[in-house]
């Protein structure tokens, strides 16, 4: 969503003229450490302690395609090939496989005008087709997809005050329950996993530094809320609300009078965060 908007801010929020076509390749990198200290209690006895580090490196590579149905309505898809390294307890090598495909549309809903902030909306459907974390044995592999359908409604407004636009965002999604399942988690199996929704909101600027290089910087937050997931015991358990914050800066370079090459490193604020990730986007089309 953020990474939309702050394309979007370079290129004035002008959506793809009707039946042109824009390719893009992203590159993301994203790194996570988490310590967790696992204990379990029997008869209010202690009878498990132990402090588990887990570190996940994780590529993304996403090839997406944006194409204009009218001046004001284009269409997206995008598909993330994705790679990752993990060191824990449980598992420790790499992993690869296809992402989760997303088909997306932007809607601009009125003319741009120079002396008013622009406004642009969207609706993305995410289809589980990476490989799902609830399917996955995770001493033998890991997830590369979200394992949920999912939609999310966003929208976008800038305001550009020379040599700065700012820029902010909101957005709202849910996904659907997965079903099914069969996998052990803690001695139990997974049967159902009823994902709760999620809330994003973020807002920033970009300073024109000359005709050909931009600077950016931005927050994003997304609150989680709470999951409930079902066993086959018939017990069930709610999630806590999970809060990500990224703290994001960007640095975009003009190639061409149409094409831009964005990079951003992102500094996670909370520990429902990535620690820190790298970001590379660049167009197809020269």
């Amino acid at each position: 969503m953020l990474k939309q908007t702050l394309t979007s801010s370079d290129k004035q929020y002008s959506l793809v003229k009707t039946g042109k076509m824009v390719v893009t390749y992203d590159l993301n990198y994203s790194y996570t450490g988490q310590q967790q200290i696992d204990a379990k209690f029997t008869d209010s006895t202690l009878t498990l302690f132990k402090i588990e580090n887990t570190r996940a490196h994780t590529i993304t590579n996403t090839a997406s395609v944006d194409y204009g149905l009218r001046d004001n309505l284009t269409g997206n898809v995008a598909l993330p090939v994705v790679s990752k390294y993990s060191e824990s307890s449980s598992f420790s090598g790499m992993s690869h496989g296809l992402g989760d495909l997303q088909l997306g549309l932007r809607w601009q809903p009125f003319e741009m005008r120079r002396d008013t902030p622009s406004l642009t909306t969207s609706a993305t459907v995410r289809l589980p087709t990476g490989r799902s974390p609830y399917r996955t044995d995770a001493t033998k592999n890991l997830s590369t997809g979200s394992g949920t359908t999912g939609i999310t409604f966003g929208a976008n407004t800038s305001k550009i005050i020379d040599p700065i636009a700012l820029f902010g965002s909101v957005s709202f999604g849910f996904s659907l329950p997965a079903k099914h399942l069969s996998q052990v988690r803690d001695g139990v199996v997974l049967r159902e996993l009823q994902p709760g929704p999620s809330v994003g909101f973020g807002g920033g600027f970009a300073y024109a530094l000359s005709y050909d290089v931009s600077t950016t910087m931005s927050i994003q937050e997304t609150l989680s809320f709470p999951s409930r997931l079902r066993f086959a015991d018939g017990t069930s358990v709610r999630t806590s609300v999970q809060t990500s914050g990224m703290f994001n800066m960007g640095l975009g370079v003009r190639t061409s009078p149409s094409n831009t090459l964005n990079f951003t490193v992102g500094i996670g604020l909370t520990s429902d965060s990535p620690d820190f990730t790298l970001g590379l986007n660049m167009p197809l089309n020269f």
